[in-house]
């Protein structure tokens, strides 16, 4: 997905906005594994997918919890990070050889203050950040593995052929028996 696209999704821009928001954007291409986000330092930057799958992450004693997954079109991003220039709690791993845009927070923190336009365009970004989080919580509470299944499908539904299963199950909260169990009723 362009960078065009990926911002707009965010919120639209004008042409000269977007431009100076686009000055500051780096395109990177990273190998399958990469950790580009880690736990317990700050990152000093945030990404969007143009090409490319990923999963955040954090190291629960001897395993790894899965929070989400992000793929073409996607922001990948430490909030704590992003808001706070905090150390975050997770990690984010690229599960493929992916293509991605990079652009560094102190640079957009000083847009922010130069341009409304672009300050209301983080707000945005923030606050679809917030939603998303505020849904996985929502659908951990109250929904059972099988919704959750089928609420991945729904909004990823090439998941299932580029990622894991073990990461998929770890997503959903549950064991790999349990995640062929659920996938064997719904077929």
């Amino acid at each position: 997905m362009e960078i065009d696209q990926i911002l707009d999704k965010i919120h639209p821009l004008s042409p000269a906005s977007k431009l100076m928001l686009k000055k500051n954007i780096l395109e990177v291409s990273l190998p399958n594994h990469t950790l580009i986000i880690q736990a317990d330092k700050v990152e000093k930057n945030i990404y969007f997918i143009k090409k490319g799958i990923a999963r955040t992450f954090s190291n629960a004693g001897e395993s790894e919890i899965t929070f989400s997954f992000g793929k073409e079109g996607d922001t990948i991003a430490s909030l704590k990070s992003y808001i706070s220039s905090e150390k975050g709690y997770e990690n984010i791993e690229l599960l493929e050889n992916s293509e991605l845009y990079e652009l560094n927070t102190e640079a957009l923190q000083n847009l922010f203050n130069e341009n409304i336009e672009i300050a209301n365009w983080g707000r945005k970004f923030a606050e679809n950040e917030l939603l998303k989080a505020e849904e996985r919580l929502i659908s951990r509470q109250l929904g059972t593995a099988a919704d959750r299944y089928m609420q991945l499908l729904k909004n990823y539904p090439d998941l299932i052929q580029r990622v894991q299963l073990g990461h998929i199950a770890s997503y959903l909260g549950i064991t790999q028996v349990s995640l062929s169990r659920i996938r064997t009723n719904i077929k």
